[in-house]
């Protein structure tokens, strides 16, 4: 009985295992038939689930569209840049090699002198990425948009756990060439509704502003299945949406022409250090911006913006006598007009405010002929109400396109104010003060001139192109208005613009902007500037200094204007140069000699290389072309010339001939200008402080004294010494 009953206890207990497994079979039976039928496991689509984990999903990015110039020079591309990175998990290292930074003080220093950042800052992420068991750190702002050349260098230190990460940045091969007209686009990073981190280049100012959506294009997308080792399943389904890269924007700049204009901007910022300064320059046919350049400027790829308004678009100010043209554009067009008659200058009493003449004197008795070329706010306010009523002023600056936005494809463009009710403000308005205009606004009106009564619209952009087709999706079209003044009207505003520039009476206001044989005709203003606490600011310099003209006088090519704010000393000579130095450069680079000089004395030549050539010889024959160079030196045969081969002079240009004799004479440099007088003293040797702008009419040592060691002081003086502010 006790056996039996022993026998019983011992096949009990594999019979509870067996229930007990039995039971736990059973229960993972279940939870398989569960997980196999189930559409949810805890509330999640396991199937979605299964697939995520093994679908690989990328983003492809479109790459942003190319900006070029007029004639497919690159003003803005993409480049691609790194990121540099530290991996500080040890895990990543073996035996037999360090795959991490194992040695702070080795990288920190390295890099920091490759980077030219601070040791102590990297050295400090380094040990903090460490003390915080980060997996790989970045390296701060020193560490980032580093260039393939910079990699190289980084690279070459062999440094254990430094890598890099690529992306793209936007990159302006040319600094701060035309930056207000460019803008800028910038890198952002962005977290999509997936929660992923991806980056984007996003316009912020300018034209990359403005295109910003036809330049990024449309992002495309690829997934497919991957396996455990992350190969990429066989005979799985793929879906792919290929890229559309953005569109490549041309715009009307002339890279060239924009190089003229950059110069003489900045050598006035150098010289003046105004408050600001502006120069634009349209073809006066097409209305197509060849060149704008504005001061204080940037440099897009290191966005150092002082300020983010456009001065040809978005800047309205209070012009000054330049809008005399359209006050008498006004009057000549109602037929009222009679340039013959005569007014007293010097002050005019209108409403309870007195108004004078910029010299406070005025000339006597004079023709509204004669106030225009001199300028007189008195002659033009004596128009209202004698030429011309107040609805009348208004009508016509309207429809010369001022009060609005012209159309110019820039962002945040400015409408200006036009306007004025009481006689006094109506007065002000007709020489330029009390209202506000933008520069753009004075190309647009200039075209009436320049396009015989009818109005341009001013251009920026003159195709768009995608380079995934190579169509040609948008062309600049010439945007002409129907008539809006008269073909006689345009005439006499011609003949006046003309005495302004080129008569022969001193007290014409622009004499400083005559180019001999370019027939140059134009305006000048001088506009007080609006104090903040009300009334206008005083002081021999509260000006805004402008000009607005074109060339030739008969046909057109060329519309140029200029304005300079608050400059340090008077600059309207500074203005004068400026300008005339652009109308040069560009008559010489667009070949318009043939039209413009064809009627004068004017010879144009492209120049050979003279070097090692006999001087005497050069000497005759540029002569017998109506150039007299200038020799430096006694010596028979030329070591070096200014200006170089192949540049385009005419015959009142400088041709200067370094030869091999005695050049330690020192040489009459008196009439040389700024660039001119460089080039001789770098020619020969010599050290010197150049002071002022304009043209040479001092120096410290006289013409034919031995310079020896000395350093020579240059004196620059404006080319003309009137003082007409207008």
């Amino acid at each position: 009985m006790a056996k039996k009953k022993q026998k019983s206890n011992i096949w009990k207990f594999p019979v509870k295992v067996f229930f007990v497994f039995f039971l736990c079979l059973c229960i993972l039976f279940g939870r398989y038939c569960y997980l196999a039928l189930s559409p949810t496991v805890n509330g999640h689509d396991i199937q979605n689930f299964a697939s995520n984990r093994n679908t690989v999903a990328k983003t492809l990015t479109a790459k942003r569209g190319t900006i070029y110039d007029s004639t497919g020079n690159v003003l803005a591309h993409n480049v691609t840049s790194y990121t540099l990175i530290a991996y500080l998990d040890e895990k990543r290292s073996t035996d037999s090699k360090i795959n991490h930074v194992k040695d702070i003080d080795l990288p920190a220093k390295s890099l920091a002198v490759v980077l030219e950042a601070d040791e102590a800052d990297i050295k400090k992420r380094l040990t903090k990425g460490k003390d915080e068991g980060k997996y790989q750190i970045e390296l701060g702002l020193a560490g980032k948009n580093i260039t393939e050349l910079k990699k190289g260098e980084i690279e070459a230190l062999n440094l254990p756990g430094i890598d890099f990460t690529e992306n793209y940045k936007r990159y302006y091969p040319n600094g701060d060439f035309a930056s207000y007209i460019l803008g800028y686009a910038k890198t952002n990073e962005k977290t999509d509704k997936d929660g992923k981190v991806v980056t984007s280049i996003d316009g912020e100012l300018g034209i990359e502003a403005k295109f910003d959506e036809l330049l990024k294009g449309t992002d495309g997308y690829l997934s497919y299945q991957q396996d455990r080792l992350g190969y990429k399943i066989p005979d799985t389904a793929e879906t792919r949406i290929d890229a559309i890269d953005g569109s490549n924007i041309y715009l009307t700049l002339d890279a060239s022409i924009q190089r003229f204009v950059e110069t003489e901007v900045k050598a006035m910022e150098e010289g003046y250090k105004p408050d600001w300064s502006v120069i634009a320059v349209m073809d006066a046919k097409t209305g197509d911006i060849l060149g704008a350049a504005s001061s204080p400027s940037f440099n897009p790829n290191k966005r150092d913006v002082k300020s983010y308004e456009n001065l040809l678009v978005s800047n309205a100010f209070e012009p000054g006598s330049t809008m005399k043209i359209y006050t008498y554009m006004c009057a000549i067009e109602k037929g009222t007009y009679k340039g013959t008659d005569t007014f007293k200058s010097g002050s005019i009493e209108v409403a309870d405010a007195t108004i004078k003449d910029w010299n406070n004197t005025g000339w006597g008795t004079i023709n509204f002929d004669k106030g225009f070329e001199y300028s007189s706010n008195v002659g033009v306010s004596s128009m209202i109400n004698k030429f011309i009523d107040k609805n009348d002023l208004k009508t016509c600056l309207n429809k010369y396109g001022f009060g609005k936005t012209t159309g110019v494809d820039l962002a945040r463009e400015s409408s200006g104010k036009i306007g004025f009710k009481y006689p006094v403000e109506v007065a002000n308005a007709a020489f330029g003060q009390g209202i506000n205009t933008t520069v753009v606004q004075h190309l647009k009106a200039l075209t009436l001139i320049s396009n015989n009564g009818k109005l341009l619209t001013p251009h920026i952009v003159s195709k768009i192109v995608n380079p995934n087709t190579g169509e040609t999706t948008y062309k600049r079209k010439v945007e002409q208005s129907g008539r809006v003044v008269s073909q006689s009207t345009v005439n006499t505003m011609r003949d006046l613009m003309f005495n302004v520039v080129n008569s022969e009476d001193p007290l014409a206001t622009g004499k400083r902007y005559k180019v001999d044989g370019f027939d140059v005709i134009g305006k000048t203003g001088t506009a007080q500037i609006a104090s903040e606490k009300g009334g206008y600011l005083k002081g021999d310099n509260a000006y805004v200094y402008s000009f607005a003209g074109m060339y030739p006088k008969d046909d057109p090519e060329i519309i140029i204007y200029a304005a300079i704010k608050k400059p340090n000393v008077g600059s309207y000579h500074m203005l004068s140069t400026a300008v005339t130095n652009i109308m040069k450069n560009i008559a010489k680079y667009k070949n318009m000699f043939t039209e413009v000089t064809s009627q004068s004395n004017i010879n144009s030549l492209t120049l050979s290389s003279y070097v090692n050539k006999k001087t005497a010889d050069i000497k005759t024959d540029l002569e017998s072309l109506g150039i007299n160079p200038i020799i430096i030196g006694s010596g028979d045969k030329i070591i070096n010339q200014y200006p170089s081969k192949g540049e385009k002079v005419l015959s009142y240009d400088k041709v200067i001939l370094i030869t091999n004799g005695d050049k330690n004479k020192m040489p009459d440099l008196t009439g040389y200008s700024r660039s001119e007088a460089i080039y001789v003293m770098n020619a020969l040797g010599y050290d010197c402080e150049i002071e002022g702008y304009g043209y040479v009419t001092g120096q410290s040592i006289k013409a034919g004294d031995d310079v020896g060691s000395n350093n020579v002081k240059i004196t620059l003086s404006p080319k003309y010494d009137d003082v007409n502010k207008e």
